[in-house]
C-alpha cells in the first residue's frame, strides 16, 4: 500500500462581504495536506471544519462546469483540477487565496461575472445558419472542417483567461481571449453565415483582437488547452482574408512585421516603429530606441544584418502565408 505523503501548508484565504465590508481581508490557516488533495478539498476543510461561512463556487468537481476557477498566488487554476503538491512545487508552502477579480468579488470567493458573459454575448456566441424547420437529415461536418476549428469548442466558459488578461485590466472595452476564442469558434464553422459579421465586431479599435499584447496569459491560465492567442492571431488573418482591415497601428505593425521577415530573414525592431507609426510617431521613441542601440537590441537601417538562410525564409512566407496585405 502507498505511503501517504503529507506536508504542512500555510493559506492565506481573500475574505470579503460586499453587504458588511468596506474592505476585504485575509484569513490564515495552516492545515496538514496530503498529495491526494486538490485546493478544492481545502476549500471545504475550511468552510467544514474551521468557518461555515466561506463563500465559493463548486459544482461538478470533475473539471468541466468551469465554476470553481479560482487565483492561487495570482495564478489562475480550477480549485477542483489543480493537485497541491503540484502549487507548492510552484509556489511553496505558503499559498494565497483569491477569486479570480478582487475588485469583482461579491462574497469572498464568489465574483459577479457579468461584464464576462456580456463580452460572451458580444460576439454572437451561436451558429447563425438558415435551415429547414422539418430536416430530413443531420447537417454533418466532415472531420476535416471539424479539425478547422483547432479545439476552440473546448471551451468552459471558466473565465481564468478572461481575468488573467492585462488587456482587460486596464481597458474595459477590451472583448477578452475567451469572447475571442468563441468568435473563432463559430466563426470558423463551415455552418455559419454569420462569420463577416463576427469579424467585424472583432475588428473593432480599442474592443477587438488588435488590442490584445500578445502577453500569452491567456494560454497559460487555459485549464483546457484551447489556447485563445491562437485563436486571436486567426482572426487577425481572417480580418484580413476578408479584406476589412482598417489602416492603423496594430494592422501597420502585423504587415510591418511580415515585410521585415521576408526582407532581412530577422525582425527589424527599428525599422517596425516607423513602419507602423511613421516617420513622426518614431521621433517619441528616441529614448527607448537610444538604449536598444546602446544595448544592441536595435542597428543602424545600413547595418541590418539578414540571415544567412533568407532564400529559405522567403520560400517558407511563400508557402504558408495565405494572406493578401
Amino acid at each position: 500500500m502507498d505511503e501517504l505523503k503529507s506536508q504542512q501548508v500555510t493559506f492565506k484565504l481573500f475574505r470579503f462581504n460586499q453587504e458588511t465590508d468596506y474592505i476585504p481581508y485575509y484569513n490564515t490557516y495552516v492545515l496538514d495536506v496530503t498529495h491526494e488533495e486538490v485546493i478544492l478539498d481545502v476549500l471545504n476543510r475550511i468552510k467544514w471544519d474551521h468557518d461555515g461561512s466561506l463563500s465559493y463556487r463548486r459544482s461538478c468537481r470533475h473539471g468541466i462546469c468551469g465554476i470553481c476557477s479560482i487565483k492561487v498566488n495570482g495564478k489562475a487554476i480550477l480549485a477542483c483540477k489543480s493537485r497541491l503538491f503540484d502549487l507548492i512545487n510552484d509556489f511553496g508552502t505558503e499559498l494565497t487565496i483569491e477569486p479570480l477579480s478582487t475588485k469583482r468579488a461579491i462574497k469572498d470567493l464568489i465574483i459577479d461575472k457579468e461584464d464576462f458573459w456580456d463580452k460572451h454575448a458580444q460576439i454572437k456566441p451561436f451558429l447563425v445558419s438558415e435551415i429547414d424547420e422539418n430536416p430530413t437529415h443531420e447537417h454533418l461536418v466532415v472531420p476535416h472542417d471539424a479539425e478547422k476549428l483547432l479545439e476552440a469548442d473546448y471551451c468552459i466558459q471558466c473565465g481564468a483567461c478572461h481575468y488573467s488578461c492585462p488587456a482587460l485590466e486596464i481597458n474595459d472595452r477590451f472583448i477578452g481571449p475567451a469572447a475571442f476564442a468563441a468568435a473563432f469558434r463559430f466563426a470558423a464553422d463551415v455552418r455559419d453565415e454569420s462569420s463577416l459579421e463576427r469579424l467585424h465586431i472583432v475588428n473593432e479599435e480599442a474592443e477587438g483582437v488588435w488590442d490584445c499584447v500578445k502577453c500569452f496569459e491567456c494560454a497559460q491560465a487555459c485549464p483546457k488547452d484551447v489556447n485563445p492567442i491562437e485563436k486571436i492571431t486567426k482572426l487577425h488573418n481572417m480580418i484580413f482574408e476578408a479584406g476589412i482591415a482598417k489602416n492603423n497601428v496594430a494592422t501597420r505593425h502585423a504587415i510591418g512585421f511580415a515585410h521585415s521577415i521576408e526582407k532581412h530573414g530577422l525582425l527589424d525592431e527599428g525599422e517596425l516603429v516607423r513602419y507602423s507609426e511613421g516617420n513622426i510617431g518614431v521621433l517619441k521613441h528616441l529614448p527607448e530606441a537610444f538604449e536598444m542601440w546602446k544595448n544592441g537590441k536595435i542597428v543602424m537601417p545600413w547595418n541590418m544584418p539578414k540571415s544567412k538562410n533568407l532564400d529559405e525564409v522567403k520560400k517558407l512566407m511563400k508557402s504558408s502565408s495565405t494572406v493578401k496585405f
